[in-house]
């Protein structure tokens, strides 16, 4: 993949970049897989009479048990050990009900965008601003998805043993931060 470039140009700011077959696939897939954990999970919800009625849509009250999901839809309040609020499990429920089915579409459709510009057999892409916000947050929510599986965090090395099987999907990780922090440069006045 090259670096992301700013073109200004007569329909407005565009940022690209070019990507070979492979790196797209790899990408398309990518975003698909956490596509498509989303979208079971919102088909996972509960059917609710209340919100048959008035339209208002809910969403899962409990939490995700899969970790890539726990970490793309975390807890909405988390409180301090001993705080009074420390127990407050039902305002998390409540929380997630009502704004986890937002949460995912948004998402959804920033995943969509990338699907839609990145070419299938790899080429040339184009975005506007507003697609490269889509390109940064279906970028965070693959990154957060992989560091979960693969277990990275601070003390987590640059590289790992050769022998370690996680070594190829570090690369990827890694890939993914340098694609995510060339276009925030690009985006950047």
């Amino acid at each position: 993949m090259r670096k992301w470039s700013r073109k200004n140009s007569l329909g407005g700011l565009k940022l690209r970049s070019e990507m070979d077959a492979r790196e797209a696939g790899v990408l398309r897939s990518l975003v698909g897989a956490v596509s498509g954990l989303l979208t079971e999970r919102a088909r996972s919800a509960p059917d609710d009479e209340l919100a048959a009625l008035t339209g208002l849509r809910t969403g899962n009250t409990v939490p995700p048990e899969d970790p890539r999901l726990h970490r793309l839809l975390p807890d909405f309040h988390r409180s301090e050990p001993g705080s009074p609020d420390a127990d407050r499990a039902d305002l998390n429920s409540a929380l997630r009900g009502l704004h986890e089915p937002e949460i995912i579409d948004s998402k959804l459709a920033a995943g969509s965008v990338v699907l839609e510009t990145v070419p299938s057999d790899g080429g040339k892409i184009v975005l506007t601003p507003e697609q490269a916000d889509a390109w940064l947050t279906a970028l965070t929510d693959v990154r957060l998805a992989l560091g979960t599986v693969l277990g990275i965090d601070a003390d987590t090395p640059e590289q790992l043993d050769p022998d370690d099987p996680r070594g190829p999907h570090l690369d990827v990780y890694h890939w993914l931060t340098w694609m995510q922090d060339s276009l925030l440069q690009a985006l950047a006045p």
